[in-house]
């Protein structure tokens, strides 16, 4: 399949007025049926289920671990002596350091395999969780965070390959969004362990981070139980099918392939730059609005509106479920309505619900916090799937991760902006003597600007075109076929360097579902 990049996107003059003429008709919905999402989750086998939740699971303890900090901002603002601010320099310096492992580890995923990557850094994760639990002053915490971000970091390339380059495509935009709701799925368990470990423990918040260290032993067990994806799999043969094709020399082999890499890859960089710096400009406004709506939030409800551990708790937990609904909800819609065009009508939404996220003081935030998040949720949830189909093949893995990660980078600050611009707007301190800020104000100012940021960058980017979403959706089809009837990986990967792989004769069930893509 050609890549739209491979055409001379953005690279002369002509294309360029072309481009941005043709914003407003790019966001014409795709000649997609809408399909019901049970027959869509019926075409799915047990090898792509069994990826799609390893990777669903790595990337939900990510956010369990990076949430841990959010959760527990004013126990450890007690323990270390120090101010709020300062605790939230232990999430900046962990979004700051992911960008170096997911350039470290997407290197090695789209070069080795999404496997052992993904093991590397959940093995990783057990060790720094643990020491965190260990840390006894402030610069102690901060070094175990900095590492962990590098750990952290590598994970979303791998873990979102790994869950769903072998899907279906009309399973994809759906299970997208299911897929980033890990995200969610990751802060509402580190809310309700908080509120089961953290106030009924001898050991308070260390105990969150304790066990925190646990599970990802038994996801590695899972990962390592199951195979490579079928997609690396296929291109790793068809790479080395093209060096056997160029050399004659059978002993060269392995560093001809690594030197086949590193050409495939710089040339897939030269040809996708322009691409890959609004990648990263459209990642710092999602990564803004999920940290900007979420990491002071609890902090919000604990000293401004004065809510128990209990309602926080309950709050935030619910606000998760709606992040998770509205991922899976918005993911699906956007493979009928288009990718673009549903982030966009999310950001419009989620920009007048800021009113409703921040002026109540009653529990009647419950409402207005699961509907804002469920629209944070929704735009976010075509995102890995959006991510993939904009990058080429031979980078996947490290382009994903590194242009989301770099975007985490640009917002990594925004946690400690929030909370050292709300400390300049004090409230009455509370019965006891303590100090309040006005952090309602501030998150509500910079979720409409981070809103307003995400809908303009969004209406100026690409998207796939319907020709290449039907060329996807055959490649996939066809690829199920040729396993299903015995046909090897590396077979399939040898016809596809030799381009003897054409989707000519479709069965009846491929026939109908190309009918719906066309």
């Amino acid at each position: 399949m050609r890549n739209h990049m491979e055409l001379g996107w953005f690279y002369s003059s002509r294309q360029i007025i072309r481009y941005f003429a043709t914003r407003i008709s790019s966001l014409q919905p795709p000649r997609t049926k809408l399909r019901n999402p049970y027959a869509i989750l019926r075409e799915i086998t047990r090898h792509q289920w069994l990826m799609f939740a390893s990777g669903f699971l790595g990337w939900t303890w990510d956010a369990f671990d990076f949430f841990t900090v959010s959760m527990t901002v004013t126990e450890l603002a007690a323990q270390f002596d120090v101010s709020n601010s300062d605790i939230s320099w232990g999430m900046t310096v962990t979004l700051m350091l992911r960008s170096v492992g997911a350039l470290v580890f997407g290197f090695l995923s789209d070069r080795y395999g999404r496997k052992y990557p993904m093991i590397i850094n959940l093995f990783l994760f057990v060790i720094l969780e643990l020491a965190s639990g260990f840390c006894n002053t402030l610069s102690q915490f901060l070094a175990v965070r900095s590492l962990y971000g590098i750990a952290m970091g590598g994970l979303f390339g791998p873990a979102a390959a790994t869950a769903l380059e072998d899907l279906p495509y009309e399973a994809r935009g759906l299970l997208s969004g299911v897929f980033q709701q890990g995200y969610a799925a990751g802060y509402l368990l580190a809310a309700a362990f908080y509120r089961a470990l953290v106030p009924t423990t001898s050991h308070g918040w260390r105990s969150l981070y304790w066990f925190g260290a646990g599970p990802p032993l038994l996801i590695i067990a899972f990962r390592y139980w199951l195979p490579e994806t079928n997609h690396f799999q296929t291109i790793k043969a068809e790479r080395e099918a093209r060096i056997k094709a160029q050399s004659a020399e059978e002993n060269h082999l392995r560093a001809t392939g690594f030197r086949a890499f590193i050409k495939d890859g710089l040339k897939g960089l030269q040809d996708n730059w322009v691409l890959f710096i609004y990648l990263v400009v459209l990642m710092t406004g999602f990564n803004s609005c999920s940290h900007g709506s979420q990491d002071l939030y609890p902090t919000f409800l604990k000293d401004q509106v004065g809510m128990s551990v209990t309602d926080t708790t309950i709050i935030t937990v619910v606000g998760q479920i709606g992040a998770l609904l509205g991922g899976a909800t918005v993911g699906y819609i956007s493979t009928f309505l288009g990718r673009r065009l549903t982030m966009m009508c999310g950001c419009v939404i989620g920009g007048a619900l800021i009113p409703a996220y921040m002026l109540p003081r009653s529990m009647s935030l419950v409402a207005t916090a699961f509907f804002q998040q469920f629209f944070v949720g929704g735009t976010w949830g075509p995102i890995p799937i959006h991510l993939q189909e904009l990058s080429p093949q031979v980078l996947r893995s490290l382009m994903v991760g590194l242009t989301y990660q770099l975007g985490n980078l640009a917002s990594s600050a925004s946690a400690t902006i929030q909370s050292v611009i709300g400390e300049r707007y004090p409230l009455p301190p509370t019965p006891d003597g303590k100090k309040r800020f006005d952090y309602g104000r501030v998150i509500a100012i910079f979720m409409g600007a981070v809103w307003a940021y995400m809908l303009f960058f969004l209406f100026w980017g690409p998207e796939m075109s319907q020709e290449e979403r039907q060329e996807e959706a055959e490649a996939a089809l066809y690829l199920e076929r040729l396993r299903s009837e015995g046909v090897s990986l590396a077979l399939i990967g040898e016809k596809r360097a030799a381009g003897k792989i054409e989707p000519q004769q479709r069965s009846k069930d491929e026939e109908a579902v190309i009918e719906h893509v066309e």
